[in-house]
């Protein structure tokens, strides 16, 4: 437990310390080639407003910015060196055949609404810039679903470290909470997407 508060604390301080930059440049990170939890961030940074040593909507801003900026990163590197590539460097940053072809499958399934869904979920939204990359899907509409999907998540952990920044086992309670309702909401938006494609479709 201890050794947890100081790894807690080491954050808490080196997000202090790098300011928006490091904010940027670790949610930069979380969306592109480097799995790290934007939980490990933005919560920080919450608190840190809390506290008034950041400015809430500037520290929310940096967030949506970097994880803008890592999506496409990652977006462009399909795009650009296709699945070939993808496969053959993979392991160096976490991804592996199996993992593309499920990325693959829930952006097919999805349609282009995934990259919106796939900000929101767990272990998906690191990597869900790739598969749109290689289906060369429209800039304009990923940029639009990207900061939606991203500004949400940020905004809500940002918030919750404001709120709760200081309690540890809260904090774990109610991301878990949260991350549930999130899942459902997505789920929500999905069926309505469709439902609404199905209806034109029909009219059409």
């Amino acid at each position: 437990m201890e050794s947890l508060h100081n790894v807690i604390d080491w954050i808490v301080s080196t997000v202090s310390a790098w300011g928006y930059g490091g904010i940027f440049v670790a949610m930069f990170l979380e969306s592109s080639f480097f799995p790290f939890p934007s939980e490990v961030i933005m919560i920080p940074a919450g608190y840190l407003a809390y506290k008034g040593e950041m400015n809430i909507i500037y520290a929310i801003l940096s967030g949506i910015i970097g994880s803008i900026a890592g999506a496409l990163f990652n977006y462009y590197l399909a795009l650009f060196f296709g699945r070939k590539v993808l496969l053959r460097y993979g392991k160096y940053i976490f991804l592996n055949r199996d993992k593309l072809d499920k990325l693959e499958a829930f952006f097919n399934s999805h349609g282009e609404i995934s990259t919106f869904n796939g900000r929101l979920i767990p272990g998906v939204r690191q990597y869900i810039s790739l598969p749109a990359g290689l289906a060369k899907m429209d800039i304009k509409l990923f940029g639009i679903y990207t900061a939606l999907g991203a500004g949400i998540w940020v905004t809500v952990l940002t918030i919750l470290g404001y709120f709760l920044g200081a309690n540890e086992s809260l904090i774990k309670e109610y991301l878990h909470t949260i991350t549930l309702f999130v899942l459902i909401i997505v789920s929500a938006i999905t069926y309505i997407y469709y439902k609404r494609v199905q209806n034109r479709r029909v009219s059409d």
